[in-house]
C-alpha cells in the first residue's frame, strides 16, 4: 500500500523540510500542486534527491478546465497539463488528476450533453498524447455534482476512456465524491476496477480517513481482491488538536496497526 498525501497547512514551506516532515510521518510519496512543478522544478527535484521521498502525482496548478465553456480556457489548460506533466516526468511522477470542471453549472444549459462528451473527449485525446510521450498518466476525477455537474461517477469517466480508447487515461476514485454520487461504492469500485488509476482518500467529511463513518478497512481488503496496485493519496483537511498525530493514527488505521 503506497500512501501518499497532500500539502497541509501545517506542513513546512521549504520543499525539502515539507518531504522529511511528510516521510517522517509515514507516508510513502508526495502529490505536489502541479502549480510549484513549473515555477519550483529544481527545488522539488533537489527535495526529492536529499529526503529519498517520491513527488509521486500532481493534482491542480493550472488554468481552466478540460470541460471549460470558454474555448481560450479549455486551450490553456490543455496546455498547461502538458507542461505539468513534462516536470513531472523530470521528478519521476507517473500521473496528475485532472477533473472535467468545476464550478461551471452557470454555463450548463449552453452545451448539450453530446457536446459535453465531445469537448472533454478532444481534450483527453490531446492529452493522452502529452501523457504518452512523458511516460506519465492523466487520472480523470469525477467530482460530486455541487462542484462539477459535467462528470460525477466513475462509470461516466470509463465511458470516456472506452469511447476514445484512451490507454494513457485512468480513472482517479475519491471517495468523498464517491460517497455523494455513487449508489453502492463497492460496486462502482468493482464494475471500473480494470480502469482504476489513482485513489483520493478523505471521510464523508472530508477529514482523514477513521474519524468519519467510512470503512476504509474493508474498502482496501476489496481493492487489493480487485488487485488494484496504485497510490492512495490523502486529500483532505486534518481533524484533531495535533494533527501530526492525528496523521499517524489514521495511517495506522489504514495500514491494519
Amino acid at each position: 500500500m503506497n500512501v501518499s498525501t497532500q500539502n497541509q497547512a501545517h506542513f513546512p514551506q521549504n520543499m525539502n523540510d515539507k518531504l522529511t516532515r511528510i516521510k517522517e510521518l509515514g507516508y510513502d510519496s508526495y502529490e505536489i500542486d502541479g502549480k510549484l512543478l513549473l515555477t519550483s522544478l529544481a527545488e522539488a527535484k533537489r527535495a526529492v534527491t536529499l529526503t529519498g521521498l517520491p513527488i509521486a502525482t500532481a493534482c491542480g496548478g493550472y488554468e481552466g478546465h478540460i470541460g471549460d465553456y470558454d474555448e481560450s480556457r479549455r486551450q490553456r489548460a490543455i496546455q498547461e497539463i502538458g507542461a505539468i506533466l513534462d516536470a513531472l516526468q523530470e521528478v519521476g511522477g507517473h500521473g496528475m488528476v485532472v477533473p472535467a470542471g468545476w464550478g461551471l453549472h452557470e454555463h450548463a444549459e449552453t452545451r448539450t450533453p453530446a457536446e459535453d462528451f465531445a469537448v472533454l473527449s478532444d481534450s483527453l485525446r490531446r492529452l493522452e498524447a502529452v501523457a504518452e510521450s512523458t511516460g506519465t498518466y492523466i487520472y480523470l476525477e469525477p467530482l460530486n455534482q455541487k462542484e462539477d455537474h459535467l462528470l460525477n461517477t466513475l462509470t461516466q469517466a470509463r465511458q470516456l476512456i472506452i469511447e476514445n480508447q484512451l490507454d494513457r487515461v485512468k480513472i482517479m476514485a475519491d471517495f468523498y465524491h464517491m460517497n455523494l454520487e455513487e449508489a453502492d461504492i463497492e460496486q462502482a469500485l468493482r464494475d471500473n476496477a480494470e480502469y482504476l488509476g489513482h485513489i483520493h482518500l478523505a471521510d464523508h467529511h472530508r477529514y482523514q480517513p477513521g474519524s468519519g463513518n467510512l470503512n476504509f478497512p474493508h474498502f482496501l481488503e476489496v481493492l487489493e481482491e480487485l488487485g488494484y496496485t496504485g497510490d492512495l493519496a490523502f486529500e483532505c483537511s486534518i481533524e484533531g488538536d495535533d494533527p501530526d498525530q492525528a496523521i499517524r493514527e489514521s495511517l495506522a488505521y489504514l495500514r491494519g496497526q
